[in-house]
């Protein structure tokens, strides 16, 4: 599992995928987050604006990524 350190309380999904360099933009992210290619917690998520917090299980391209905050 890969690490993402946010700055905040939370992260938005589309906003994660960008920050990671997943995707090349904020497009992209909505169109694979809609179709369904993104999973939280082990559910498959489409909503673009879902919260992300540290603790969640997010996977994208057979990876999986948590956010977790800076120390």
């Amino acid at each position: 599992m890969k690490t993402i350190t946010i700055q905040t309380e939370f992260i938005k999904l589309q906003d994660l995928l960008k920050y990671a360099n997943l995707v090349a933009s904020g497009g992209e992210a909505k169109e694979r987050i809609q179709q369904g290619e993104v999973t939280v917690n082990g559910e498959v998520c489409t909503m673009r604006g879902k919260k992300i917090r540290p603790g969640d299980d997010v996977c994208f391209a057979g990876e999986h990524y948590a956010a977790a905050y800076a120390n």
